[in-house]
């Protein structure tokens, strides 16, 4: 069946790719990824549904689950693990799962991704509910661990969305929001990890940041849940605080302490001078979004 994939295709301007120049290789992927976001552009739509869907699901307290093989894999765990720094929310709230574990993050483990009990196990391991939204990823759009992922999460009765780089893909007819990117032949075929991979890159970008927007993570275009991990990020931390209150440096750090380290309470504080309890308590009641707080 790989030969009527698109992503297998051979491409027409790189079949002497091995007697190109270095620059010339260069130039013809970077001409070639520029038709990435067009490609994405036609799918709008399926992501905004997707979008409103993780939005409605973690409101009610489920989770978003990607799920993938491979570089979908791979880009589906990194997507997860840096919402938590990001936008300061549980590991739990959005996780990555790739066929054969953790350890196929470094090492590819042979045969994981043709098996749809493994995917229908590692879902149950992490217990699944129908609260929970599962978004199988695959370039090629037809890889039978995210078949099977998705599969169980419908018996479930868990939310399911897909993401392939494939038109009319297999693993759409299991997802009740398809988005399917046409990003073509790649200039090595059959080597998904490049346009393929980017494409799903900048998707996983849009669902996730975006979500968390609907959620209450943002002010403005400020990432006021960020967390102060490390002293790069606590300068961060004040830096928002000094641009969302337009105050200086100084009251910025003052309040960053009083605040005990969190941005969201810092700013209200400043913004309504009001205590740390009252600023907590506006939070609280406008569910995390500080516009409404204020």
């Amino acid at each position: 069946m790989l030969e009527k994939l698109s992503t297998e295709n051979r491409n027409a301007r790189t079949m002497n790719l091995d007697e190109m120049s270095t620059t010339e290789i260069l130039k013809i992927m970077n001409e070639e990824d520029r038709t990435v976001p067009l490609a994405i552009q036609k799918e709008i739509k399926a992501i905004e549904k997707l979008v409103q869907q993780a939005i409605h699901t973690l409101k009610r307290g489920g989770r978003i689950i990607y799920l993938g093989a491979g570089t979908s894999g791979r880009l589906g765990i990194l997507d997860a693990v840096e919402c938590v720094p990001t936008f300061g929310i549980s590991p739990d709230m959005v996780r990555g799962l790739i066929a054969g574990g953790e350890k196929a993050m470094m090492i590819a483990v042979e045969g994981a991704e043709d098996s749809e009990e493994l995917a229908s196990r590692d879902l149950t391991e992490v217990s699944l509910t129908e609260k929970d939204l599962v978004i199988g990823i695959a370039a090629s759009g037809r890889t039978p661990y995210v078949i099977g992922g998705l599969k169980k999460a419908r018996q479930v009765g868990a939310y399911t969305g897909s993401i392939a780089c494939n038109k009319d893909s297999e693993i759409s007819n299991y997802a009740e929001i398809a988005i399917e990117i046409k990003t073509g032949s790649e200039i090595l075929t059959g080597s998904t990890r490049l346009k393929a991979g980017t494409a799903q890159k900048l998707v996983l970008n849009m669902i996730s940041t975006a979500t968390m927007i609907g959620i209450g993570k943002v002010y403005k275009n400020l990432m006021v849940d960020v967390q102060p991990t490390n002293l790069k990020l606590i300068e961060r931390s004040k830096r928002i605080i000094m641009q969302a209150s337009e105050t200086d440096y100084q009251t910025a750090g003052k309040f960053y302490n009083a605040a005990n380290g969190n941005v969201k309470t810092a700013i209200v504080m400043i913004l309504t001078k009001c205590s740390i309890e009252e600023a907590q308590n506006r939070l609280k009641q406008s569910e995390g979004f500080v516009k409404k707080a204020l």
